[in-house]
């Protein structure tokens, strides 16, 4: 008799719910009478309490819906067993500072696999899923390749400089002055060319552009330069049509610093940038790039 009803519960088990299973040993128990749960405990390898609560469910079941457990039951997330995840998922991502002179932006250079991997390695049995979704909250997001392998030997301090940077960014951040970033991008033509993108226009009515891409020789071309305050999340676009150089770039920051600040303290009646004489502006190695 033992082995038959061994034969069957093992037959049984992997056929069945956790809610399922639970009952069904529960009436297994409840047949064999006294010592039954012992028994079909010894043979499920279940707890007694387990078939004590199917037993106690044939009896008088709650509800006849598809619900396994009792709402909270069942093992808790890795967010709940350890709410110290976020601040130390970000604090691995922190450390990703190479190449990187603005660190207070959120981008990351490692995977959601490695930093899986570093956290196992701490002991937390966690998913690159889950992984990636603590970062989306934190506020990171996915990146596209970067321009970051040099040839040739690299500078043994250089990410020692990046991170000294980040360390006084982080500073003037906290102290209310300003962090730029300053860069020019590709020169563009002037006139009416094709841009990528898409805008809503009516059915069968583009906007129509012109049908080349060659420079128009009394418009020609412009040089945008971009000047971001990490701070504030505003922008400042400087146009030029000199090269692009030291002395352009100096200019562009200049008309950011009396133009953008100056503006906002005449329409709020508070002091603005002008009275401010620090600015961290990182300074890179490329010439429209160069800062001080």
């Amino acid at each position: 008799m033992y082995e038959t009803l061994k034969n069957k519960i093992q037959q049984m088990m992997p056929l069945l719910n956790e809610k399922q299973l639970r009952r069904y040993l529960g009436s297994e128990a409840e047949a064999l009478g006294h010592g039954g749960i012992e028994v079909v405990s010894i043979i499920s390898g279940k707890a007694r309490n387990t078939i004590k609560t199917g037993m106690k469910e044939n009896i008088n079941p709650e509800d006849d819906g598809s619900r396994i457990r009792k709402p909270g039951g069942g093992r808790k997330s890795i967010r709940e067993k350890h709410p110290e995840l976020p601040k130390l998922i970000e604090s691995i991502v922190g450390g990703s500072t190479f190449g990187n002179p603005e660190n207070p932006l959120s981008y990351t250079t490692k995977s959601t696999r490695k930093i899986k991997q570093i956290l196992n390695e701490k002991g937390y049995e966690i998913g690159h899923n889950v992984v990636g979704e603590i970062l989306e909250e934190l506020g990171y997001s996915l990146q596209l390749n970067q321009k970051m392998l040099q040839i040739g030997k690299e500078h043994p301090d250089r990410n020692t400089q990046f991170e000294f940077i980040n360390r006084k960014a982080k500073r003037f951040l906290k102290a209310g002055f300003p962090v730029i970033s300053a860069d020019a991008k590709k020169k563009e033509n002037v006139g009416n060319f094709v841009n990528n993108g898409r805008t809503y226009k009516k059915k069968k009515e583009p906007t129509k552009v012109l049908d080349h891409d060659f420079p128009i020789e009394e418009l020609g071309k412009v040089t945008p330069y971009g000047v971001y305050d990490i701070n504030r999340n505003e922008g400042f676009v400087n146009l030029g049509i000199s090269k692009d150089t030291p002395e352009f770039a100096v200019e562009s920051i200049s008309r950011w610093w009396l133009y953008i600040p100056a503006k906002k303290s005449h329409e709020s009646g508070k002091i603005g940038f002008f009275r401010i004489f620090e600015c961290l502006w990182p300074k890179k190695s490329r010439q429209d790039n160069f800062g001080s």
